[in-house]
C-alpha cells in the first residue's frame, strides 16, 4: 500500500493491467460482456413493456400496475424452491438456459403485434413467464460469482458488474426512447430479445466450470428450503438487509408503477424525453458503481447500507413537485441520486451476504432473501395501481418517496449500524 502511494506521489502511472483488475481474467471478462448484453435488453424492457400497455393498448393506471405485478410475481411463485433447485445444478448452465428462453418469450410480443393478436392478457402472460425465468437467472448469477472470482475479490467483482449494469441503465433508455418513437414499443422488444440471446450464447464460452453438486438420492425440497430460511433468519445482519430491501422494494415499485404514467400523461413527455429522464437514473447508478468501493471503505461496509438510502431516498419527492417544462429534468436529479445510493448499498450488502454464506447455501440464501425482499414487489405494483386510481399518479409518487425513506430503519437498528468491515469467516 505504501509503495502504491509513493508511486502516485511521484506521478508514475499504474500499469494498465493493475487498473483493469478482474477484467484481465478471461472468464470474468466474458461474464462482464454477457452481463452488458443481458442488462441492455432488460433496461429496454423496463421502458418498452409498460409503454406497449400505455401507448399501444391504452391501458389504465390499474392495468399498468397489474402488469408490473406480473413482471415480478415470479419471486412469490417460485422464489423459495428456486434456491433449492439451483443449488442442485451448475449455476452457469442455469444462466445460459434462462437467458435463451427469456429471449424466445420476449420475441412473441412483436410477433403477436404484427399478427394483430396482441392483448393485455398476452402482455401479462409474457411478463409472468419472463419474471419466473428471471428469478432462476438471478439466483444462479449471484451464486456463481463467488465460484468464478473467489471470495476475496467479491467487492471488486460486484462493483465492476454494477458499473456495467449502470452503463446499460444509461444506454438502454437512451436507445429505447428514440427507437420506440421510430418503430413503436412492440418492435423495440426485438432488441431486448436479441440482447438476452447474445448474453446466453456468450456465457456458453466461459471455460471455468463448477463441480457438479453432489447428488442425493433423498432430496427433500421442504427440508432444503427450511435450511435456507433458518440460515438467513438466525443472523441479525442478514435478516436486517432482507427486511430493509423488502420495505424499499415495495415502495419503489409503487413509485415506479406510476412514474411512466406521470411522465407520459401529466407531464406530457414523449418517449425520447422519458428515455432521457430514465437515463439520468442510469448516470446516478454509474456514478454509484464507480464510487461504491471507495465509499464503503471510508464509511464502513455496514453503515453505508443504511446511510446510502437515508441520504438519497428523500430526494425522490422532487418528481411529484415537477410541472411540465424544465422542472421535470431538475426532478430527474432526485432519481439519479436514488440510483446512486441504491447501487452503493447493493454492492456493499451483496458482498456482505456472499461473504457470510457457505458455498452449499449460496443459492438458497439468494432465493430466501429475494423471496422476502422481492415478495412485496407484486404487491407494490397492485398498490401502486390502486393508489394511482384513487390518489392519482402524483399522490402515489409522494407515498412511494416516504416509504423508501423509512426503509433505512431495519438496517439502522441492526449490528450493521457500526460494522465497518466484511466478515472474514463464513457463518455456520
Amino acid at each position: 500500500m505504501r509503495q502504491t502511494s509513493q508511486i502516485r506521489q511521484r506521478g508514475i502511472r499504474m500499469p494498465k493491467s493493475s487498473r483493469l483488475g478482474l477484467l484481465r481474467d478471461r472468464d470474468f471478462g466474458r461474464l462482464f460482456a454477457a452481463t452488458a448484453l443481458g442488462q441492455l435488453g432488460d433496461r429496454i424492457i423496463f421502458l418498452a413493456l409498460p409503454l406497449v400497455a400505455i401507448a399501444a393498448l391504452r391501458a389504465d393506471e390499474f392495468q399498468v400496475g397489474l402488469l408490473t405485478s406480473m413482471t415480478t410475481a415470479g419471486s412469490l411463485l417460485v422464489g423459495l424452491p428456486a434456491g433449492a433447485w439451483v443449488d442442485r445444478m451448475r449455476k452457469r448452465s442455469v444462466m445460459i438456459s434462462t437467458d435463451l428462453v427469456r429471449a424466445l418469450t420476449l420475441l412473441t410480443i412483436p410477433v403477436a403485434w404484427w399478427a394483430d393478436l396482441l392483448t393485455l392478457w398476452w402482455l401479462y402472460a409474457v411478463a409472468l413467464a419472463h419474471g419466473v425465468l428471471t428469478v432462476f437467472f438471478d439466483v444462479a448469477y449471484v451464486s456463481y460469482l463467488p465460484h468464478l472470482v473467489g471470495r476475496s475479490k467479491l467487492v471488486e467483482g460486484n462493483s465492476k458488474l454494477s458499473t456495467m449494469r449502470s452503463v446499460t441503465s444509461i444506454s438502454g433508455p437512451t436507445l429505447a426512447g428514440p427507437l420506440i418513437g421510430l418503430v413503436g414499443a412492440p418492435a423495440t422488444l426485438l432488441v431486448s430479445s436479441a440482447g438476452m440471446a447474445l448474453s446466453g450464447l456468450l456465457a456458453i464460452t466461459i471455460r471455468k466450470r463448477e463441480q457438479k453438486p453432489e447428488r442425493s438420492e433423498h432430496h427433500q425440497l421442504g427440508r432444503e428450503i427450511k435450511e435456507g430460511l433458518k440460515f438467513v433468519l438466525k443472523h441479525s445482519a442478514l435478516r436486517a438487509i432482507m427486511l430493509g430491501d423488502a420495505v424499499f422494494n415495495l415502495f419503489l415499485v409503487m413509485y415506479q408503477s406510476m412514474l411512466l404514467v406521470f411522465l407520459e400523461r401529466e407531464i406530457g413527455l414523449q418517449p425520447f424525453g422519458i428515455g432521457l429522464v430514465l437515463s439520468g437514473m442510469g448516470c446516478g447508478a454509474l456514478l454509484g458503481a464507480l464510487l461504491a468501493t471507495t465509499v464503503s471503505t471510508r464509511v464502513g461496509q455496514g453503515p453505508v447500507i443504511w446511510l446510502a438510502s437515508l441520504v438519497t431516498c428523500p430526494l425522490t419527492v422532487l418528481m411529484p413537485l415537477a410541472r411540465p417544462g424544465w422542472s421535470v429534468y431538475v426532478a430527474a436529479i432526485g432519481l439519479a441520486a436514488l440510483s446512486l445510493g441504491g447501487v452503493v448499498r447493493v454492492v456493499s450488502q451483496s458482498s456482505f451476504q456472499q461473504a457470510m454464506t457457505p458455498d452449499r447455501l449460496l443459492g438458497r440464501m439468494s432465493a430466501t432473501t429475494r423471496f422476502v425482499s422481492w415478495g412485496g414487489i407484486p404487491l407494490g405494483g397492485l398498490l401502486g395501481g390502486a393508489s394511482g386510481s384513487v390518489f392519482g399518479a402524483t399522490g402515489t409518487l409522494w407515498i412511494g418517496a416516504a416509504g423508501m425513506t423509512l426503509s433505512v430503519l431495519p438496517n439502522f437498528l441492526s449490528p450493521l449500524r457500526t460494522m465497518r468491515t466484511l466478515p472474514t469467516e463464513k457463518a455456520p
